[in-house]
């Protein structure tokens, strides 16, 4: 799979983008390549029937992974977001959930936690570590606004985005956070080609590992959506396994979102939307009492518009 494929001779490359997403041990990760600086991509072929079958077909055959819900995410064809070349680079993105296996070697691809990218989206334990060099450096790009008016407004949407001065942070605006990092200067991508870093930035401690062309923005537009359609519609069961238990349901919807949710208030949603049903089974490995085993009921599909699992934070 080539990261950039021509399809024309009119200066325009397409790809097709996988985002593919398995959540393991508590660990929302993503399938990458090219020694995990990039998310798998291949060429637009006009043989195949529609861009999702051939995004199936091409994913399957080159990482043996079964794909199970797969839905278009954005195209991106933003001119100064790709490498310096004469093409324009158009970006077909999906979005693939799965349960992550061991990959078939072929074009390095390997399984990466997608907060190796964007640490400062886990707040499952707080504020998370970088939270002071974020702070300095979008105060220090505050500080750069031509006048006050340019200053307040840096000011708010900083504090606004990442939960700033007794703002409550989103867990959605994870494309707006990085679309702010950029603009602020502050993260790798931002600085290719001729630009410049942020007057005060330490481009060696830039948080988050960077990623080719534009691959890193179509990573966190991934995970907003993510974020979002768990709300309303029960696909965190793409990622469970056939049988789990409700406290793996539960660390599997808290390590999406970034945020921990309210146990019994999760229990309760999940047992009132009738989305799981008791197998009669346990399982051994939870370190204590046994606990019960689980399986989703795909029928309550077909039987009724379904609310989703909602996320309860604690606190809130």
């Amino acid at each position: 799979m080539r990261s950039v494929s021509p399809v024309s001779k009119q200066g325009i490359a397409a790809d097709l983008i996988a985002l593919l997403v398995a959540v393991t041990s508590g660990d929302p990760r993503v399938l990458t390549i090219q020694d995990q600086h990039a998310l798998p991509s291949g060429p637009f072929e006009l043989a195949h029937r529609s861009l999702q079958s051939g995004l199936r077909a091409w994913v399957e055959r080159q990482t043996r992974l079964p794909l199970g819900y797969v839905e278009q995410l954005y195209t991106f064809a933003d001119r100064d977001r790709a490498a310096a070349t004469d093409q324009r680079v158009i970006s077909i993105s999906y979005l693939g959930l799965t349960r992550e296996q061991a990959e078939s070697g072929q074009y390095g691809a390997s399984w990466r936690s997608w907060y190796d990218y964007f640490p400062w989206e886990d707040h499952r334990l707080g504020a998370p570590p970088m939270e002071k060099t974020l702070r300095s450096g979008l105060a220090a790009w505050t500080g750069t606004a031509p006048d006050r008016a340019a200053r307040s407004d840096r000011r708010q949407r900083a504090a606004m985005l990442f939960g700033f001065d007794g703002h409550i942070w989103n867990e959605e605006l994870v494309l707006q956070r990085y679309e702010l990092l950029y603009e602020a200067r502050l993260i790798p991508e931002a600085l290719r080609g001729d630009r410049p870093a942020a007057p005060a930035a330490d481009t060696a401690a830039m948080p988050g590992d960077a990623m080719i062309l534009d691959h890193r923005r179509i990573l966190a537009t991934g995970i907003a959506r993510l974020r979002a359609k768990i709300k309303y519609r029960p696909v965190v069961f793409e990622l469970m396994p056939d049988t789990f238990t409700l406290l793996q349901l539960q660390r599997c919807v808290e390590a999406l979102a970034g945020k921990l949710v309210h146990k019994p208030n999760f229990r309760r949603l999940i047992e009132q939307q009738e989305l799981v049903e008791d197998t009669g089974e346990t399982s051994q490995e939870t370190g204590g009492r046994p606990a019960k085993l689980f399986r989703f009921r795909r029928a309550v599909l077909a039987e009724r518009a379904i609310a989703g699992t909602k996320l309860p934070i604690s606190g809130a």
